[in-house]
């Protein structure tokens, strides 16, 4: 196990490691119909055993990864596959238009939790009066 809860797949040399959608579903923590969904989003791009079933090796895991940490920081689909040709060239690579995008969503997302905040501060306050009226 690495320190992040997720099992490395063994690889030797001299043998490709022959991984298919369960295995790699396990080891990576994400379904397998969101790696299929990832697949029809053009996100990851698995190869194929002569049998027509999907082939994951490491690098396809690593990037499944990366995907699913991009998409649970709320980031959309759209600009999670604008970043992750970018991802390994660093953060100067991405485009100023891409740095807008991401800063608007966050402000976005922003403006959503002080929404929430308010919301739950006026539950709060509801509770602790009807609790108050209830004794």
């Amino acid at each position: 196990m690495t320190t992040t809860g997720v099992r490395k797949i063994a690889v030797r040399p001299d043998v490709a490691p022959e991984v298919k959608i369960g295995e790699a579903s396990r080891v990576s923590g994400v379904s397998a119909r969101s790696l299929r969904h990832y697949e029809d989003e053009g996100l990851i791009v698995p190869g194929r055993f002569d049998n027509g079933f999907r082939d994951y090796c490491q690098s396809t895991i690593d990037r499944v990864l990366v995907i699913r940490s991009l998409l649970e920081s709320g980031l959309p689909v759209r600009l999670v596959r604008e970043a992750l040709p970018h991802l390994a060239d660093g953060p100067d690579a991405v485009s100023p238009e891409f740095l807008r995008e991401v800063r608007s969503f966050r402000d976005r997302l922003a403006a959503r939790i002080s929404v929430l905040s308010d919301q739950q501060a006026a539950l709060d306050a509801y509770l602790r009066q009807a609790g108050r009226a209830a004794r």
